[in-house]
Protein backbone atom coordinates (compact mmCIF):
# COMPACT_ATOMS: atom_id res chain seq x y z
CA UNK A 1 0.00 0.00 0.00
CA UNK A 2 0.68 3.81 -1.11
CA UNK A 3 2.41 5.88 1.90
CA UNK A 4 0.39 8.71 1.63
CA UNK A 5 1.61 11.03 5.06
CA UNK A 6 3.30 13.45 2.73
CA UNK A 7 -0.59 13.98 0.56
CA UNK A 8 -1.71 13.91 4.23
CA UNK A 9 0.50 16.72 5.38
CA UNK A 10 -0.01 18.89 2.71
CA UNK A 11 -3.56 18.57 2.86
CA UNK A 12 -3.66 19.50 6.99
CA UNK A 13 -1.24 22.50 5.98
CA UNK A 14 -3.36 23.94 3.42
CA UNK A 15 -6.44 23.61 6.24
CA UNK A 16 -8.11 26.03 8.43
CA UNK A 17 -5.60 25.17 11.12
CA UNK A 18 -2.59 27.09 9.29
CA UNK A 19 -2.01 30.53 7.87
CA UNK A 20 0.39 31.12 4.59
CA UNK A 21 1.89 34.23 4.62
CA UNK A 22 3.80 35.46 1.55
CA UNK A 23 7.39 37.07 2.77
CA UNK A 24 8.59 38.55 -0.56
CA UNK A 25 7.92 42.01 -2.16
CA UNK A 26 6.50 41.51 -5.60
CA UNK A 27 9.42 42.50 -8.41
CA UNK A 28 8.86 45.50 -10.23
CA UNK A 29 10.71 48.46 -11.27
CA UNK A 30 9.18 49.47 -8.12
CA UNK A 31 10.50 47.17 -6.18
CA UNK A 32 12.17 48.48 -2.49
CA UNK A 33 15.76 47.68 -3.44
CA UNK A 34 19.36 48.92 -2.31
CA UNK A 35 20.28 52.14 -3.78
CA UNK A 36 23.19 50.86 -5.53
CA UNK A 37 21.18 48.55 -8.16
CA UNK A 38 19.19 49.83 -10.98
CA UNK A 39 15.67 49.06 -10.64
CA UNK A 40 14.40 46.18 -12.64
CA UNK A 41 13.82 46.03 -16.80
CA UNK A 42 12.03 44.27 -18.88
CA UNK A 43 12.06 43.49 -22.73
CA UNK A 44 9.36 42.02 -24.17
CA UNK A 45 10.79 39.48 -26.85
CA UNK A 46 7.49 37.69 -27.74
CA UNK A 47 3.65 38.52 -27.70
CA UNK A 48 0.84 36.78 -28.59
CA UNK A 49 -1.16 39.91 -29.97
CA UNK A 50 -0.50 40.51 -33.87
CA UNK A 51 2.39 43.61 -34.38
CA UNK A 52 4.30 43.62 -31.17
CA UNK A 53 6.94 43.56 -31.45
CA UNK A 54 8.53 44.18 -35.41
CA UNK A 55 4.95 42.65 -36.55
CA UNK A 56 5.85 39.33 -35.38
CA UNK A 57 3.17 36.87 -34.48
CA UNK A 58 3.56 34.62 -31.57
CA UNK A 59 1.57 31.91 -29.98
CA UNK A 60 3.12 33.27 -26.47
CA UNK A 61 4.32 36.32 -24.10
CA UNK A 62 7.62 36.54 -22.89
CA UNK A 63 10.00 38.97 -21.75
CA UNK A 64 13.98 39.10 -21.43
CA UNK A 65 14.12 40.58 -17.58
CA UNK A 66 17.61 42.66 -16.15
CA UNK A 67 17.74 42.58 -12.64
CA UNK A 68 20.38 42.44 -9.89
CA UNK A 69 21.40 39.52 -7.68
CA UNK A 70 20.70 41.07 -5.22
CA UNK A 71 17.06 42.67 -5.99
CA UNK A 72 13.93 42.94 -4.34
CA UNK A 73 13.41 40.30 -1.29
CA UNK A 74 16.27 38.22 -2.09
CA UNK A 75 19.31 35.57 -1.15
CA UNK A 76 22.67 36.35 -0.03
CA UNK A 77 24.91 33.07 -0.24
CA UNK A 78 28.45 32.86 1.03
CA UNK A 79 29.92 34.01 -1.96
CA UNK A 80 28.52 37.36 -2.21
CA UNK A 81 30.78 38.45 0.49
CA UNK A 82 33.57 35.26 0.28
CA UNK A 83 34.89 34.49 -2.49
CA UNK A 84 35.70 30.76 -1.24
CA UNK A 85 32.16 30.60 -0.09
CA UNK A 86 29.51 28.30 -1.93
CA UNK A 87 27.37 29.82 -4.76
CA UNK A 88 23.45 29.13 -5.37
CA UNK A 89 23.78 25.59 -7.11
CA UNK A 90 25.64 24.17 -3.50
CA UNK A 91 22.48 24.92 -1.25
CA UNK A 92 20.67 21.88 -0.29
CA UNK A 93 16.85 22.30 -1.28
CA UNK A 94 16.86 20.85 2.60
CA UNK A 95 18.62 24.04 3.76
CA UNK A 96 15.37 25.73 2.36
CA UNK A 97 12.85 24.86 5.47
CA UNK A 98 13.35 25.83 8.63
CA UNK A 99 12.09 26.76 11.91
CA UNK A 100 10.51 30.29 11.98
CA UNK A 101 11.93 32.60 15.25
CA UNK A 102 10.80 36.04 14.71
CA UNK A 103 12.22 38.75 16.94
CA UNK A 104 9.86 41.44 17.08
CA UNK A 105 11.94 45.38 17.66
CA UNK A 106 9.61 46.87 15.20
CA UNK A 107 8.48 49.16 18.58
CA UNK A 108 11.90 50.34 18.97
CA UNK A 109 12.75 50.80 15.37
CA UNK A 110 10.02 52.86 15.41
CA UNK A 111 11.27 55.14 17.88
CA UNK A 112 15.17 54.65 16.92
CA UNK A 113 15.34 54.39 13.40
CA UNK A 114 19.44 53.51 14.12
CA UNK A 115 18.42 50.27 16.62
CA UNK A 116 20.73 47.23 16.76
CA UNK A 117 19.38 44.22 17.64
CA UNK A 118 21.62 42.90 20.63
CA UNK A 119 22.45 39.91 22.33
CA UNK A 120 20.38 41.09 25.36
CA UNK A 121 17.51 41.71 22.85
CA UNK A 122 17.92 37.84 22.20
CA UNK A 123 18.13 37.06 25.36
CA UNK A 124 15.44 38.61 26.82
CA UNK A 125 13.61 37.00 23.92
CA UNK A 126 14.58 33.67 24.93
CA UNK A 127 13.27 34.47 28.65
CA UNK A 128 9.86 34.91 27.09
CA UNK A 129 9.86 32.12 24.18
CA UNK A 130 12.39 29.46 25.52
CA UNK A 131 15.56 28.82 23.48
CA UNK A 132 16.35 29.31 19.89
CA UNK A 133 16.08 25.99 18.48
CA UNK A 134 19.21 25.03 15.96
CA UNK A 135 19.10 24.99 12.48
CA UNK A 136 16.41 28.08 12.77
CA UNK A 137 15.54 30.80 10.87
CA UNK A 138 15.63 33.39 13.13
CA UNK A 139 13.81 37.15 11.39
CA UNK A 140 14.63 40.72 12.99
CA UNK A 141 10.73 42.49 12.55
CA UNK A 142 11.85 45.83 12.63
CA UNK A 143 8.28 46.88 10.04
CA UNK A 144 10.96 48.58 7.70
CA UNK A 145 8.60 47.03 5.23
CA UNK A 146 5.99 49.58 5.29
CA UNK A 147 8.79 52.47 4.67
CA UNK A 148 7.63 51.09 0.74
CA UNK A 149 10.68 52.23 -1.18
CA UNK A 150 12.31 54.51 1.18
CA UNK A 151 14.73 51.41 2.97
CA UNK A 152 17.29 53.72 3.53
CA UNK A 153 15.81 56.43 5.10
CA UNK A 154 17.89 59.74 4.61
CA UNK A 155 17.73 62.43 6.95
CA UNK A 156 18.34 66.19 5.83
CA UNK A 157 21.77 65.58 4.84
CA UNK A 158 21.33 62.31 2.69
CA UNK A 159 22.70 60.47 5.64
CA UNK A 160 20.93 56.79 5.91
CA UNK A 161 19.08 55.39 8.82
CA UNK A 162 17.99 52.03 9.13
CA UNK A 163 18.09 49.81 11.64
CA UNK A 164 20.52 46.27 11.74
CA UNK A 165 21.78 43.80 13.53
CA UNK A 166 24.98 43.92 16.11
CA UNK A 167 27.83 41.35 14.27
CA UNK A 168 27.88 39.62 18.17
CA UNK A 169 24.41 39.34 18.37
CA UNK A 170 24.62 37.23 15.21
CA UNK A 171 27.81 35.27 16.03
CA UNK A 172 26.15 34.35 19.23
CA UNK A 173 23.40 33.26 16.89
CA UNK A 174 25.83 31.01 15.34
CA UNK A 175 28.00 30.00 18.14
CA UNK A 176 25.77 29.28 20.83
CA UNK A 177 22.45 28.22 18.62
CA UNK A 178 23.66 26.68 15.62
CA UNK A 179 20.87 28.92 13.71
CA UNK A 180 20.58 28.38 10.18
CA UNK A 181 19.83 31.62 8.94
CA UNK A 182 18.74 35.01 9.17
CA UNK A 183 16.57 37.12 7.92
CA UNK A 184 15.69 41.20 7.93
CA UNK A 185 13.34 43.68 5.92
CA UNK A 186 15.83 45.98 5.72
CA UNK A 187 18.69 45.82 2.36
CA UNK A 188 21.36 45.39 4.41
CA UNK A 189 22.18 43.00 7.45
CA UNK A 190 24.40 46.11 9.37
CA UNK A 191 22.46 49.13 11.14
CA UNK A 192 22.59 52.64 8.36
CA UNK A 193 24.78 54.36 10.62
CA UNK A 194 27.68 51.16 10.51
CA UNK A 195 27.38 50.96 7.34
CA UNK A 196 28.32 54.45 6.30
CA UNK A 197 31.28 54.72 8.98
CA UNK A 198 34.96 56.10 7.41
CA UNK A 199 37.03 54.07 9.73
CA UNK A 200 35.49 50.39 9.83
CA UNK A 201 34.23 48.09 7.36
CA UNK A 202 31.21 48.75 6.66
CA UNK A 203 29.45 45.17 6.52
CA UNK A 204 30.65 43.09 9.53
CA UNK A 205 27.50 41.46 10.38
CA UNK A 206 26.68 40.78 6.15
CA UNK A 207 30.71 39.60 6.33
CA UNK A 208 30.30 37.37 9.63
CA UNK A 209 26.87 35.63 8.92
CA UNK A 210 28.38 34.92 4.92
CA UNK A 211 31.60 33.41 6.13
CA UNK A 212 30.29 30.68 8.19
CA UNK A 213 28.67 28.95 5.54
CA UNK A 214 25.02 30.29 6.27
CA UNK A 215 22.58 32.25 3.66
CA UNK A 216 20.56 34.99 4.58
CA UNK A 217 17.16 36.37 3.30
CA UNK A 218 17.00 40.25 2.84
CA UNK A 219 14.16 43.07 2.03
CA UNK A 220 11.63 40.63 3.38
CA UNK A 221 7.86 41.38 4.62
CA UNK A 222 4.95 40.38 6.80
CA UNK A 223 7.14 39.54 9.20
CA UNK A 224 4.11 41.28 11.30
CA UNK A 225 1.81 38.71 10.51
CA UNK A 226 3.92 35.73 11.86
CA UNK A 227 4.57 34.43 15.18
CA UNK A 228 7.21 34.71 17.77
CA UNK A 229 7.53 31.00 17.55
CA UNK A 230 5.74 27.99 16.18
CA UNK A 231 5.96 28.94 12.29
CA UNK A 232 8.09 27.50 9.83
CA UNK A 233 9.56 29.41 7.07
CA UNK A 234 10.42 28.27 3.01
CA UNK A 235 12.81 30.15 1.17
CA UNK A 236 13.47 29.51 -2.60
CA UNK A 237 15.36 30.67 -5.00
CA UNK A 238 17.33 29.35 -8.49
CA UNK A 239 20.09 26.84 -8.66
CA UNK A 240 22.48 29.50 -10.22
CA UNK A 241 25.83 28.25 -11.55
CA UNK A 242 28.57 29.99 -9.16
CA UNK A 243 25.08 32.49 -8.32
CA UNK A 244 25.94 35.03 -5.18
CA UNK A 245 22.07 36.27 -4.90
CA UNK A 246 18.97 35.84 -6.76
CA UNK A 247 15.45 37.66 -6.00
CA UNK A 248 13.96 34.59 -3.56
CA UNK A 249 9.92 33.60 -2.67
CA UNK A 250 9.99 33.01 1.10
CA UNK A 251 6.53 32.45 2.61
CA UNK A 252 6.30 31.27 6.56
CA UNK A 253 3.31 28.52 7.06
CA UNK A 254 1.93 29.61 10.70
CA UNK A 255 -0.44 27.76 13.66
CA UNK A 256 -3.95 29.22 12.66
CA UNK A 257 -4.78 32.45 15.34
Amino acid sequence: MANLALWNLVSELKSEKYKWVDLTHELSPETPHWYGFNPLEAKLLFDYVEGTPEDMMAPMRCFQVSVASQYGTHVDVPRHFWGEGRSMESIDVTEMVMPLVVVDKSKECAANPDFMLTIDDLKAWEAEYGQIPAGSFVAFRSDWHKKGTNLDNPDENGVPHYPGWDVEAIRWLVEERNIASIGHEPADTDPGFVTTKPDAYPYPGEQYILEVNRFQIEVMRNLDQCPAVGAMIVCAFPKLKDGVGFPARCFAICPAE
